[in-house]
């Protein structure tokens, strides 16, 4: 499997009420060429990540409508985008128009990110953005076969990077990574929604022996 082969798998990827943002385009915040860039980004990630050492694949959920539907970067929104990109040695202009729209989950990701200088790779069981029906921008928790299509992607990606661990972010995560990580340690870390920031940033540090100086009032 080759970096351009994993996103043209992707790619091809269509469920009812998932948006694929290496395919679609939102005609209300993206660029008129914002799958090809997303797509062109996503290769070029990858491609740079299969040369390097990984120490981790951190694994979320779903693309949020806030983060990576915009993006097509896992737990990374408008916001921070240009600070993935650079940690690949990449730039790209962002496929979104207008002001930078924030993801608290990518906000708090980000926030411990910059503070770990051993590669990490970011992902999500299901690499796209399952939204309500009639309500795309609106999260949702992906089906059955949504799932069994994502970790189908998850498996050639981990074939690909080969990463020295997995860190599941939430317990969705945590069951994939389980039935895919193989031979290789899998951490759970408590996803940081829904009040889980604190636990989030105490979980990372400790894994990755950072001093706890991140206040939770400031995530």
């Amino acid at each position: 499997m080759t970096p351009l082969a994993l996103v043209e798998q992707i790619s091809s990827l269509g469920f009812p009420h998932a948006f694929n943002p290496y395919v679609d385009r939102c005609y209300i915040h993206d660029r008129h060429d914002a799958p090809n860039r997303r797509a062109a980004v996503l290769q070029a990630v990858v491609a740079r990540a299969s040369e390097v050492e990984i120490d981790a694949i951190w694994i979320g959920r779903d693309l949020g409508y806030r983060g990576g539907r915009r993006t097509g970067l896992a737990l990374t929104d408008d916001v921070h985008i240009e600070t993935h990109l650079a940690r690949w040695g990449i730039s790209s202009e962002r496929p979104t128009h207008g002001i930078p729209v924030v993801e608290r989950t990518a906000a708090v990701v980000w926030r411990m990110l910059n503070r770990i200088e051993l590669g990490v790779f970011l992902w999500n069981v299901f690499p796209l953005h399952p939204h309500e029906p009639d309500d795309p921008f609106t999260n949702r928790l992906h089906t059955a076969a949504e799932r069994r299509a994502g970790e189908e992607v998850l498996a050639q990606l981990i074939s690909l990077l080969r990463p020295k661990r997995i860190i599941a972010v939430g317990n969705n995560a945590a069951a994939a990574a389980s039935r895919l990580g193989g031979l290789r340690p899998i951490m759970t870390v408590r996803h940081p929604s829904y009040g889980g920031q604190s636990q989030f940033v105490e979980q990372v540090a400790s894994l990755y022996g950072l001093k706890e100086d991140v206040p939770p009032q400031l995530l």
